[in-house]
C-alpha cells in the first residue's frame, strides 16, 4: 500500500520523542520506512539552582510536536492523521517528577542533568553494592528524605519523563525495562526491579522516618512488545486539542532514550554498542557477561528486551559546540554573510579533519552542568591554550568535537581497557553524525573500533520508539524484538563504516591525558567563578 493508504487505514506506528532541546515525532510504516517527521524545539530552565522544564511546558511541547507531523502528513499526502497502530513515547532517562494521590506535582521536575544528589548516590551505591548515578530517580527521591523535604510524605507516584507522559495518555503507571534502568536497579532475569535491592531500599527508608514503599510509588515494568495500555479520550485531547485523534490506540511501554538508541541502531546484541551524541552523550555495550567490579562511571541498564547493557553517560555533550557555531554565524551576520546553519555545521566539522590529531595542545571542556563520569557536581564550559599551541580554525573545531566525546571516552576506557570488554563495532547516531564521515572519525579515535551510522542516523530515538510502537502493533508475532529488527528492518538498510585511523587514535590518547590533567583547572574554575 502507498503512504497515504496507510495513514488512512491506520496501519503505521508513531514515536515521540523528548530530547533535551528539541521534542521529535516520526511516524512510519511497519517496515521502518519514515512517512512523515514532526519537530518542537523547547529548552531546559535553571532555576533556584535546578535543572527543570515545567510540566505546563512538557503538555505544549507534545502538543506542538504532534501538530507539527500533522501538518507534515497534511502536506504530503492531503490527509489528516486520525489513527495509529500504535503509539510510543520516549523521552530523556532518569530524573524526578513526583505527584500526590490526586495526580498534583509535588516539587519541580528534576532533569538528568542536576547533579543535587551525591550524598543519597553514596549511600546507596554502598548499601547495594551496586552503583547507583546521581541522575537516577532512586538517588533523586532519597535524596529529598535525606533533606526532609516537606513533599516526600505526600509521594503517591515518582515517574521519569516519559513513564509520567505516557500516564497521561493512558491512565497506566509503567515503565519499559530500558528507562526502569533509569530508576533502579534492574534483575535481567526476573525482567523487574531487584527485589533484593528493593527490600534494602525499603528498609533505608524506613529508617529515615517513611513508610513509603519503592513499588508503590515506582511504575511497573514491561519489556518491549507488552501491552502498556490505550490512548484515552483525555490523552487523545491532551495530544491533539483540534479533535481528529481517535482514543484507543495501543501505546507501547514508554521507553528512555538509551533504550531508543538503542533500537535506532540495532544495537541489541552481545559485543555491540551505540553512541547517540547530542545535548548529553551516552555509549553503550551489549555485554557477554558482568563485570568485575562497581564502577562508579559505569551505570548498569538494560536494552527494551532486558538484556544487561554498560553505559558510559556524560551530561555535557554538543551544547558548548552548538554555542560556538552560533558564535560564528553571529560573525557571517556581522560581515553581512548570510549564513545557513546547517551549512556552517557541514563546513566548520569538515574543516576539523584538517587539524591535528592532538587538536594542536589546545583543550576545551563543554561543562555546562556537572559531570558525573569526572566527578564534578558543577559546570563551567572552558577554552583553553598554551602560548605555543596550534590555534587555528581546523584545530580549535577539532578539540571542540574530541571533547563531546571525551567523558564519554573515559567510561568507554575503564571497559575496553580495564575490563576488556569485546566490541566488535559500534554505531553512532544523534544530531553530531549528520555531517558525513566527520563525528565517526573522531569516535573511531576515540573507542579504537570501526563506527558505523546508517541512513536513518539522523532520525535518531524517536525514529526508535517508532520501532517499538511498530513492534507492539505488528512485529511480536515474528519473533524476539532482536530477530525483528534483524529480519525484517534492517535487512535492508545500508550505512556507512569508518575504520579507526591509528594516528588519530594516538592523537586522541595525548588529547585525553591532557583532558584529565586539565579537569583541575575546571574545579578552579567552578570554585573561582560563583558571578
Amino acid at each position: 500500500m502507498s503512504g497515504k493508504e496507510l495513514i488512512m487505514q491506520g496501519k503505521t506506528a508513531l514515536g515521540i520523542e523528548f530530547g533535551s532541546t528539541r521534542i521529535k515525532g516520526v511516524l512510519i510504516n511497519y517496515d521502518g520506512d519514515v512517512l512523515a517527521t514532526g519537530t518542537y524545539d523547547w529548552e531546559n530552565s535553571l532555576i533556584d539552582g535546578i535543572w527543570t522544564y515545567g510540566l505546563d511546558e512538557v503538555e505544549k511541547g507534545l502538543q506542538g510536536c504532534y501538530a507539527s507531523l500533522k501538518q507534515s502528513v497534511k502536506e504530503q499526502y492531503g490527509i489528516v492523521p486520525v489513527s495509529y497502530g500504535a503509539i510510543g513515547i520516549s523521552g530523556m532517562m532518569h530524573g524526578y517528577i513526583a505527584l500526590d494521590k490526586d495526580d498534583r506535582q509535588l516539587a519541580p521536575f528534576q532533569t538528568w542533568r542536576n547533579t543535587n544528589t551525591t550524598e543519597a548516590a553514596d549511600l546507596l551505591t554502598e548499601a547495594f553494592q551496586y552503583n547507583i548515578p546521581l541522575r537516577w530517580s532512586a538517588a533523586h527521591l532519597f535524596q529529598r528524605m535525606l533533606d526532609h523535604e516537606e513533599h516526600v510524605k505526600s509521594v503517591a507516584s515518582v515517574f521519569t519523563l516519559a513513564a509520567y507522559i505516557h500516564y497521561r495518555l493512558t491512565g497506566r503507571r509503567v515503565i519499559g525495562i530500558g528507562d526502569a534502568a533509569g530508576m533502579f536497579p534492574i534483575d535481567s532475569e526476573r525482567m523487574d526491579y531487584n527485589e533484593d535491592l528493593v527490600r534494602k531500599f525499603d528498609a533505608l527508608t524506613a529508617q529515615n522516618g517513611y513508610d513509603l514503599k519503592l513499588r508503590d510509588v515506582f511504575p511497573a515494568v514491561l519489556v518491549a512488545g507488552e501491552e502498556a495500555g490505550n490512548l484515552t479520550a483525555e490523552g487523545a485531547a491532551l495530544i491533539d486539542p483540534a479533535g481528529d485523534l481517535c482514543a484507543g490506540i495501543p501505546l507501547c511501554p514508554p521507553e528512555g532514550d538509551a533504550g531508543t538508541g538503542m533500537t535506532a541502531t540495532n544495537s541489541v546484541a552481545p559485543r555491540t554498542g551505540n553512541l547517540s551524541a547530542g545535548t548529553s552523550s551516552f555509549a553503550m555495550v551489549v555485554l557477554e557477561k558482568q563485570l568485575s567490579k562497581v564502577y562508579r562511571e559505569i551505570d548498569m541498564v538494560t536494552t527494551p528486551s532486558g538484556f544487561p547493557v554498560a553505559m558510559s553517560h556524560a551530561n555535557n555533550g554538543t551544547s558548548d559546540l552548538n554555542a560556538w557555531v552560533g558564535l560564528f554565524r553571529e560573525f557571517c551576520a556581522l560581515m553581512g554573510i548570510e549564513a545557513d546553519m546547517g551549512d556552517l555545521f557541514g563546513k566548520l566539522y569538515t574543516h576539523s579533519l584538517k587539524g591535528d590529531p592532538d587538536c594542536g595542545g589546545l583543550m576545551a571542556y563543554g561543562y555546562y552542568s556537572g559531570e558525573n563520569v569526572t566527578f564534578i557536581n558543577e559546570g563551567r564550559p572552558l577554552f583553553m591554550r598554551t602560548p605555543d599551541s596550534a590555534f587555528n580554525l581546523a584545530n580549535f573545531m577539532k578539540v571542540n568535537l574530541y571533547t563531546s566525546l571525551g567523558a564519554v571516552k573515559l567510561g568507554m576506557d575503564i571497559l575496553l581497557k580495564e575490563e576488556h570488554v569485546k566490541l566488535d563495532k559500534i554505531m553512532g547516531h544523534g544530531g553530531l553524525f549528520k555531517t558525513p564521515g566527520v563525528a565517526q572519525r573522531c569516535l573511531a579515535a576515540a573507542v579504537n573500533a570501526p563506527v558505523s551510522v546508517m541512513s536513518t542516523a539522523s532520525e535518531g530515538g524517536a525514529w526508535g520508539i517508532a520501532l517499538l510502537a511498530a513492534y507492539l502493533a505488528d512485529g511480536r508475532s515474528q519473533g524476539a524484538l532482536e530477530e525483528w529488527l534483524n529480519n525484517r528492518i534492517f535487512v535492508n538498510l545500508v550505512g556507512d563504516t569508518v575504520e579507526p585511523d591509528q594516528a588519530e587514535v594516538e592523537g586522541y590518547e595525548t588529547f585525553t591525558k591532557r583532558y584529565v590533567a586539565g579537569l583541575e583547572v575546571e574545579k578552579a574554575a567552578i570554585s573561582s567563578m560563583d558571578w
